[in-house]
């Protein structure tokens, strides 16, 4: 049985540990919001399946390979012979900030169809589908892939999860805002910073208004502050773990990954926040988007405390 079926676009990653532009050793490998997702369920012992599609390449037989590697469900990849998988690169023009630059344009993932999301639902049957603001800004068939998916699975009683995920490269707040709001009335669960709430909604407070719109549970990340969710019923903090940051990209991937996790284990609210907050945790202290995710068993490591030796 699939518990989590996920879909977008997963692309090579190109990582420098100075300027792109000096040249030098690089690190390859693989990135994308609902892919890394994906392995952190995995990881985690959970069955999940990703769904996007890839070039007739070797970048695309890369993503194939690795998450067949993590223990994702890739049945549901498509090769796109006419378009080429994306790449994203990394790089640290200083020692402690990262700079993002995407060549995705025209990419095998962002010719993802309604049809094939549908027809996926369907087959994979998850107890949980979770999308990303990333996927349908991608293209106009993005965009209806995830639309078509999130009210197929509504349909089916499925919980859709919405992480909001803006990227002003790809398209205007104003435009987010209008796909976003159609996605709502499908969605169970919300994970948000807070400054993409009001992409959501113009009421204040937003998580009042997005609870009355119908959403059960939102998630609101704050990087250092930690993370709140709102209920119907209840407000609850989780404060952010005091660990080194090494790199924060992917640490919200992880966290919602944490999150998820506790869900389809059927734990409490504050045991949700604080799977997320640990994955989250491991993600910020090491480079790359999922490697550094953590395993069912690596969940108990924080508590032994920093500086810890285990022998």
């Amino acid at each position: 049985m699939t518990e989590v079926l996920t879909l977008g676009e997963s692309m090579v990653a190109v990582r420098t540990d100075a300027s792109l532009r000096l040249g030098g050793t690089a690190h390859l490998s693989i990135a994308g919001s609902e892919s890394n997702v994906a392995i952190g369920l995995a990881r985690l012992g959970h069955d999940v399946a990703w769904m996007g599609a890839v070039g007739d390449d070797e970048p695309g037989q890369l993503v194939r390979r690795t998450l067949r590697a993590e223990g994702v469900d890739t049945r549901f990849i498509r090769t796109a012979p006419e378009s080429f998988t994306g790449f994203i690169a990394f790089d640290q023009p200083t020692h402690d900030i990262t700079r993002v630059s995407y060549h995705r344009r025209g990419a095998a993932g962002s010719t993802l169809t309604a049809d094939e999301s549908v027809a996926a639902v369907t087959a994979a049957s998850p107890t949980l589908l979770h999308l990303t603001g990333i996927t349908p800004a991608l293209s106009g068939t993005a965009r209806d892939a995830v639309l078509k998916a999130a009210r197929t699975a509504h349909m089916r009683g499925t919980p859709v999860s919405l992480d909001v995920n803006y990227r002003a490269r790809l398209w205007p707040r104003s435009e987010a805002a209008t796909t976003l709001r159609e996605l709502l009335p499908f969605v169970h669960t919300v994970f948000a910073s807070r400054d993409e709430l009001d992409l959501l909604t113009e009421a204040s407070p937003p998580a009042a208004a997005l609870l009355a719109h119908g959403v059960t549970e939102i998630v609101v990340t704050a990087g250092a502050e930690g993370a709140w969710l709102h209920t119907a019923d209840d407000k609850l903090h989780q404060p952010a773990l005091p660990v080194g940051v090494v790199n924060s990209v992917g640490a919200g991937d992880a966290f919602v990954a944490g999150y998820l996790s506790a869900v389809l284990d059927d734990q409490q609210y504050d045991a949700r926040l604080a799977r997320a907050a640990v994955a989250g945790a491991f993600c910020v202290g090491a480079h790359g988007d999922w490697e550094a995710l953590p395993t069912r068993a690596d969940l108990e490591l924080f508590a032994h405390g920093q500086g810890t030796a285990l022998r």
